[in-house]
């Protein structure tokens, strides 16, 4: 199971205070540890009450209650930290943003909210890039590495934690850097790589001299052996962990007793000693249950089930089955009230945004109206001056009315021209829109792999000194390990790398000109393509946009002649209408209401027909401009959000093809827009 790890939240606290908050943890008084806590929580909560000034002093403090309340209550920790995020925002403390959202980040992994774990990570690594904020880059990935290792996406985890490794230039000022080696070897774990996991885990107790540290790797040493089926060994380091969890780290003994008691249980089962096993799965158990650690006390009962089933006791089985069904499901009540929560949260930063919206429009409409106003005067001056020629110079009236009428004409005419070129540029800019409209989906499609190709060089480059020791020393295993891991980059090197060119090749044909020749086209590929390229794209702009995206490609359809760049910018239109649509929808939804965004893009092969479909559940087509959508330059998009020629171009070009574009939608239910084209 994952084992949460407590200092590196401490660093990303405050920055200048970090060492002083790290002694006062480890010299703490044991025996007045919890009473202290709790006295802290309510000092805080007084000073706040107190507080008449709101300041960047009072994120502090709300981070600091979140903090005390640690994991042990995460509802309680996410609630203060979203007050300091809020106020972070209000006041514009980027460095409360900062930390806000690093220390979320980890709570929404460990209770499993893994979207908005990502996505919280992410927003403090772009934090990090202003300057002020720029000495918090290496924290930043270690902590997204942190967010992955939790939610096990262990290769991801295992990235990001390398990149925090690159990016950190003053280590030795940096605690949380002498612990991604131990987070390594966890990923390794997760990954089911022990022999990886031990050279790390190796390293991390040569860097790690505190006691409690070395307690969390002598518990890790105990996973890595159980991994590699070598139980004796496996429950020797688990009991060397609990010696000296109990000896140094009493503060928190109940918690970690019960991941080390579950341990020692599971080796004692593989080593066919039920009744040991029982007796140390219940110790976990009581652990677990004194401190309400819902994770561990179900893991216990599920152990406990599994060894008196496997004894042949059917009561007690039943009875530790009971318990662990009840449990599951106040598990999942509680998460009902964490999401519950959470969406209210992100509806406050909703009402944010659109007050921030509503005072722009507000200050735009009085200055258009300045605006207009100071135009007006212009004109009524430029009248008044004109009549008053007039009459000085009565006697050339017909003459000026002459020039005045031709003036008119050539006004005219030259208008005329700037319309029919407007228009013309117009339907040239919205041809190559998609190709804009790509950028952000390319850049992040592309960025993946050149990322991977980088870092597993890099890697590769410090293995190789590491093998060049280790030849030198003639310490044979270390060498295998070593050539294994890095015959295992310079594959993944190759993947990658080869992933790039595809990425460029693709996007060299989208950005070539329509030589409006048809050539032979895998549908379903270029439909794949443009689907993933449209919705990274619109991801990059709005990080806090997510659909569900679905497809069901005929694979009986094979390739169809047609002219690709044309038919893809029909399917990127489409596609970019449907996420639109369901984001309106999204948006538009209350903050109880079970909406998912769902887009689906299918294809279907008819006789000699193929038939392309784009399905989204958003708000639908009212029947009163159902049949003006495919004309040109009518747009249902607020100003300045659509030209009104996306779908008036796209029916063209699927007419040019010899095929149809048809639409079947019912308002509140959403859209699909349907593209026929003939094989033959």
């Amino acid at each position: 199971m994952t084992k949460v790890q407590r200092l590196p939240l401490i660093y990303l606290l405050n920055y200048p205070m970090k060492y002083l908050i790290i002694l006062a943890w480890l010299t703490i008084d044991v025996s007045h540890a919890i009473g202290q806590s709790a006295a802290k929580i309510d000092s805080l909560k007084k000073i706040l009450s107190e507080t008449t000034v709101i300041d960047n002093q009072t994120v502090i403090n709300y981070l600091s209650i979140g903090l005390t309340f640690g994991w042990d209550n995460p509802d309680s920790s996410i609630v203060y930290y979203n007050k300091a995020y809020l106020l972070s925002q209000k006041l514009n403390f980027k460095e409360g943003l900062l930390r806000s959202q690093l220390v979320r980040s980890q709570v929404f992994a460990i209770i499993r909210f893994d979207s908005a774990a990502v996505s919280a990570a992410y927003e403090g690594i772009e934090l990090t890039d202003s300057k002020d904020l720029n000495h918090f880059k290496s924290w930043a990935y270690f902590a997204l590495g942190s967010v992955y290792m939790y939610l096990e996406d262990f290769d991801k985890g295992l990235y990001y934690h390398r990149e925090s490794y690159r990016r950190e230039k003053e280590p030795e000022r940096n605690p949380s850097y002498y612990y991604i080696p131990q987070h390594m070897a966890q990923c390794f774990i997760g990954l089911n790589r022990p022999d990886s996991a031990l050279y790390y885990n190796k390293r991390a107790l040569q860097l790690n001299t505190q006691p409690i540290d070395r307690a969390w790797n002598l518990y890790q040493m105990g996973r890595i052996y159980h991994q590699l089926e070598k139980y004796d060994s496996s429950l020797m380091f688990y009991q060397k962990a609990m010696q000296l969890e109990i000896k140094y780290d009493k503060l928190f003994f109940k918690k970690n007793t019960s991941d080390i008691n579950i341990g020692i249980a599971k080796a004692f089962n593989k080593l066919n000693q039920k009744d040991s096993a029982i007796t140390y799965v219940k110790r976990a158990l009581q652990a677990s249950s004194s401190i309400g650690l819902a994770n561990q006390k179900l893991q216990a009962l599920e152990l406990l089930t599994q060894l008196f089933e496997s004894k042949s006791v059917i009561d007690s089985a039943f009875k530790y089955l009971k318990l662990s069904n009840l449990l599951i499901d106040q598990l999942s009540n509680a998460n009902k009230v964490r999401q519950v929560q959470l969406i209210a949260f992100n509806q406050t930063l909703q009402d944010q945004e659109i007050e921030k919206i509503e005072t722009k429009r507000i200050a735009q409409t009085i200055i258009w109206s300045l605006a207009g106003a100071l135009l007006f005067t212009l004109a009524l001056a430029s009248l008044i001056y004109r009549n008053n020629k007039q009459r000085k110079r009565a006697f050339d009236l017909l003459q000026r009315q002459k020039q005045e009428t031709d003036l008119q004409k050539l006004k005219v005419e030259e208008a005329l021209s700037n319309l029919k070129s407007t228009q013309t540029q117009l339907i040239q800019s919205e041809k190559m829109a998609s190709l804009g409209e790509l950028t952000a989906g390319i850049a992040h499609e592309i960025q993946n792999p050149l990322n991977f190709v980088n870092n597993f060089s890099d890697v590769n480059t410090e293995l190789i000194d590491e093998l060049e020791q280790e030849v030198n020393k003639g310490n044979l295993e270390e060498v295998k390990l070593l050539t294994k891991d890095i015959k295992e980059n310079e594959q993944k090197i190759s993947h990658h790398g080869k992933r790039a060119g595809d990425i460029v090749k693709g996007m060299l044909q989208h950005s070539r000109s329509s030589s409006g020749t048809k050539e032979p086209t895998d549908i379903n590929a270029l439909c794949d393509e443009y689907l993933r390229l449209a919705y990274h794209g619109l991801r990059a702009k709005d990080m806090s946009f997510n659909a569900t995206v679905k497809t069901e490609f005929d694979e009986t359809i094979g390739v169809v002649n047609i002219i690709p760049q044309d038919i893809g910018r029909v399917i990127l239109n489409l596609i970019n209408n449907a996420f639109y649509a369901v984001n309106e929808r999204l948006r538009q939804a209350q903050p109880d209401n079970s909406y998912e965004p769902t887009v689906t893009v299918k294809t279907k092969r008819e006789g000699d027909k193929v038939l392309i479909s784009v399905k989204d559940n958003g708000n639908g087509i009212p029947d009163s401009i159902k049949g003006k959508i495919f004309q040109p330059f009518f747009t249902t998009k607020p100003t300045g959000q659509g030209t009104g020629l996306g779908l008036s171009l796209s029916y063209d070009i699927v007419k040019a093809h010899g095929g149809e574009l048809k639409v079947v939608t019912k308002e509140g239910e959403g859209s699909e827009f349907i593209i026929q084209l003939s094989i033959v």
